[in-house]
């Protein structure tokens, strides 16, 4: 919501309004801004931060800009950040969560949709032909841990979803259960609304399997892997059953393999539930195979269809289950499987265009909005817990999330002992000095030295090709590490490779669009699709030399200012795209409208 402090103080003010009080105090929000808005810089200082103006907290970074002839190499100007507004400059965050910084969550959303739903109808260098590819939004869900409140309408009357208020059914009715062995109600008679606090919770804390949960939330990648691979597999069993041969490409290496004809390009985004249990809502598209350029994009064979790809998923989420690697706690493992596909299973068949039940605009605004979000369904928001912190959260007599966090955290303990130093091999180190002269029996080398330095480098070189850090071999220890996840430490929007392009290509192309807003249409780099580097022998180039100053608004005042002026700037946009819309959709057949 956009502030109501002016961006620009008036000389008189009638009436009780911002900036109508005579006494301004300098350490209250309104007071620093006051004095920001009165200086003789407060424009240029306006355009300065105007890129990250939306940002909650933005990246200031300080050094020089060195303009440099590409030909010669002769450096034409040089500016220091020190003769800039608060002797810094500001960039966005970029944090994708809502909750973090509203204003980056909402460009990463729009980066988002863009993103999905080129992959369904083409654009951003995506061939239109995807359109007539058979696609499908899928939905997979955790299996249940324990009974929690829930709320069920078996028939909705209402128009809107989203603000549903049609009579649901009672949450758990049973009446040949009364109690739980724990001595607590196992029944629910309620009738929840949308927004009741008690969704998601369990009947009883103690008979949920908080354990099974975030063993599951960790290696729920690992099942949609597994899962994807199953499908593909189904498809290219089923080309060989109607006979469409393999197809023989070349891999990088420069080696011919044969591969199936069809393979899937999918886009994912993982969703925390109010039990904070993860699901995926996927778009899978089928795709074919061209054996001149297996990147390409094309079409898959004559044949397929969009049930044929319902199967296939169906199919693998009912055959993919495996159990997790032995524990201390639990030594025949976690079972990893999907829920019960009646409940847990919901693939429908994408439409492109207005008409269907599932369009490619509703897929996309559906899986954009869920990218910029968290842990918030929860209730639980957090940074990264430590030794330090995680007394503050975590909890195995506290509330649902309490239970989870201290699950993630005694699971993820290490379950090995470290050998003693004492009891570790070490190599003997040679005597410093010379020693007589020999012959290295590995090498050959001659040398005086007491070890051979040809077989010392060889070895110093095969240990700096190891990783620093070497893998752990617990798979359990990352829930420590996403305690404050809940256990999930994957991604939250992932995509194929082939399925569309990438958020760089997006961000390079709001940054060409940024720098030439000023040029004709016709001449602007981004008028025409991707970014085009119009760099020649006679274009200067930028040089920064810019270090990490700090972060966020050097004063409150600032930070209102800069808000308001970047909310006012989104009110507009939003009312320009409204406007545009309603012409769009009233104006009369071959009548452009005006706001085009």
């Amino acid at each position: 919501m956009a502030s109501t402090l002016d961006l620009t103080p008036r000389a008189t003010a009638r009436g009780v309004g911002s900036n109508a009080d005579t006494i301004v105090y300098g350490y209250t929000a309104a007071g620093s801004a006051l004095e920001r808005a009165t200086r003789p810089d407060y424009f240029g200082w306006l355009e300065h931060v105007r890129s990250a103006a939306g940002c909650t907290r933005p990246i200031r970074l300080a050094g020089q800009l060195l303009t440099v002839d590409p030909a010669t190499g002769r450096v034409l100007d040089q500016r220091h950040t020190d003769g800039m507004p608060d002797a810094a400059i500001y960039t966005a965050c970029g944090n994708r969560r809502a909750t973090v910084c509203p204003s980056c969550a909402q460009t990463y959303q729009r980066d988002a949709f863009q993103l999905l739903r080129a992959g369904l109808v083409g654009g951003k260098g995506v061939p239109d032909t995807v359109a007539e590819h058979p696609a499908v939004f899928a939905t997979f869900t955790a299996p249940s841990f324990g009974p929690v409140h829930s709320r069920v309408v078996k028939r909705h009357t209402c128009g809107n979803r989203r603000r549903c208020d049609c009579r649901a059914e009672p949450c758990h009715a049973r009446r040949d259960v009364g109690v739980c062995g724990h001595g607590r109600p196992a029944v629910c008679w309620a009738r929840h609304e949308a927004g009741d606090a008690v969704l998601g919770r369990p009947l009883c804390l103690d008979c949920y399997d908080h354990d099974h949960q975030v063993v599951w939330n960790l290696f729920s990648g690992e099942l949609w892997h597994r899962t994807k691979q199953a499908a593909e597999r189904y498809l290219a069993k089923l080309a060989r059953q109607r006979g469409i041969p393999r197809v023989e490409i070349t891999t990088a290496s420069g080696k011919t393999r044969k591969v199936a004809p069809v393979r899937l390009s999918p886009g994912k985004v993982a969703e925390l539930q109010t039990r904070a249990a993860v699901h995926f809502h996927a778009i899978a598209r089928l795709d074919g195979v061209n054996p001149d350029d297996p990147d390409a994009i094309v079409p898959p064979p004559a044949g397929f269809t969009v049930d044929d790809l319902i199967d296939a998923f169906q199919v693998a989420a009912a055959q993919i289950t495996f159990h997790t690697p032995p524990h201390p706690d639990k030594p025949e493992g976690w079972l990893i499987a999907w829920g019960d596909p009646s409940k847990g299973l919901d693939i429908r068949p994408i439409s492109t265009g207005e008409a269907g039940e599932v369009t490619d605009g509703m897929v996309a605004g559906y899986l954009a909005k869920y990218a910029t979000k968290s842990t918030e369904a929860t209730g639980h928001t957090s940074t990264r817990l430590t030794a330090d912190t995680i007394d503050d959260y975590a909890d195995p007599d506290g509330d649902h999330t309490a239970r989870l966090i201290d699950a993630c955290w005694r699971i993820g303990r290490p379950t090995g002992t470290p050998r003693p130093l004492s009891e570790r091999p070490r190599e003997p180190r040679p005597r410093p000095g010379f020693v007589d002269p020999w012959e290295c029996p590995d090498c050959g080398t001659h040398t005086r030295y007491a070890a051979c330095p040809v077989c010392t480098a060889a070895r110093q070189a095969a240990l700096d090709t190891e990783p620093a850090k070497p893998a752990t071999a617990n798979p359990y220890a990352r829930l420590r590490r996403w305690a404050h996840m809940l256990g999930y430490g994957g991604h939250f929007l992932t995509k194929g490779r082939r399925y569309s392009v990438t958020f760089q290509l997006l961000r390079d192309t709001r940054v060409a669009f940024r720098r030439h807003e000023g040029q004709a249409h016709e001449q602007h780099p981004a008028a025409g699709g991707p970014p085009a580097d119009r760099v020649d022998d006679e274009t200067p180039l930028i040089v920064g030399t810019l270090t990490f100053a700090g972060v966020g608004w050097h004063t409150t005042g600032d930070a209102l200012l800069a808000n308001t002026a970047a909310a006012m700037a989104r009110e507009r946009r939003a009312t320009g795209r409204e406007e545009l819309v309603h012409e769009l959709t009233t104006a009369p057949a071959g009548v452009a409208p005006a706001a085009a």
